[in-house]
């Protein structure tokens, strides 16, 4: 089994900053992209940001130059920093990990975390 514990959301002002950190554990072999996703109340899911084992990169339109996100691949643990939030940044978000469980395996598989719930309001 693999497990993805998120931490870090909560309520925050409008301008304010928020970090989640996502970290993997379980039956893991190596993880190939980890990344946050995030669902708004009567939304579809979408991508906020991955980050792949080499370190590079991606955003969605939405977030470019107020989110970063980052990775310690020796604790199996993904960050978003998050700045200059606003109330559209309001969602569920969710942490994701393409893994790779066994040295037998041939794929890697998705797992999700729980959510953690961030809400940007005065």
């Amino acid at each position: 089994q693999v497990q993805l514990v998120e931490s870090g959301g909560g309520l925050v002002q409008p301008g304010g900053s928020l970090r989640l950190s996502c970290a993997a554990s379980g039956s893991i072999f190596s993880i190939s992209a980890m990344g946050w996703y995030r669902q708004a109340p009567g939304k579809q899911r979408e991508l906020v940001a991955t980050i792949v084992s080499g370190g590079s990169r991606n955003y969605a339109d939405f977030v470019k130059g107020r989110f970063t996100i980052s990775r310690d691949n020796a604790k199996n643990t993904v960050y978003l920093q998050m700045n200059s939030l606003k109330p559209e940044d309001t969602a569920v978000y969710y942490c994701n990990a393409r893994v790779r469980r066994t040295i037998y395996d041939t794929v890697y598989r998705d797992y999700w975390g729980q959510g953690t719930q961030v809400t940007v309001s005065s």
